[in-house]
């Protein structure tokens, strides 16, 4: 599914569950791999931008929406662009 604008903070769905059983992802990095976060049990993985596109069922809801504030591990955008670095 290469025809999806994802950004920053967006919010996925996978076509198959984490072991979890959640196929709520967030996205925290994109470049040439793509780093996601379960909104289910907060686990981070690596997926080349490649099997992303495999695997991305649908894109749920665009970053800082209200309906991802509600979820227990959702990071706002502005956290994620600039981490702090002490």
């Amino acid at each position: 599914m290469t025809d999806v604008a994802y950004n920053l903070a967006d919010t996925v769905m996978m076509k198959k569950p984490h072991a979890c059983q959640t196929n709520d992802w967030e996205i925290l990095r994109l470049g040439a791999d793509i780093k996601l976060k379960c909104l289910g049990c907060g686990r981070i993985i690596m997926l080349s931008r490649g099997d992303f596109n495999k695997r991305l069922k649908k894109l749920l809801t665009k970053a800082n929406d209200p309906v991802n504030a509600k979820k227990p591990n959702y990071v706002p955008k502005a956290e994620i662009a600039r981490p702090q670095v002490d």
